[in-house]
């Protein structure tokens, strides 16, 4: 199974809803793949607007 991201937040999703945002809109067309440790300290996490740790698409159509 190919692993999709949510189109609202770009969480890499397992599961039928998002567990960040509670959506259910995803995507299998995404592209490059962040993971975030401590977004408190992050760059990459402050320009995504990330406040939660977990993996990441960087870019979801």
């Amino acid at each position: 199974m190919a692993e999709k991201a949510c189109k609202n937040c770009h969480w890499i999703v397992d599961g039928k809803v998002c567990p960040v945002c509670n959506e259910s809109s995803f995507s299998n067309d995404w592209r490059g793949y962040a993971i975030i440790i401590d977004p408190e300290r992050s760059q990459i996490a402050e320009r995504m607007k990330v406040d939660t740790p977990g993996r990441y698409a960087l870019r979801v159509r």
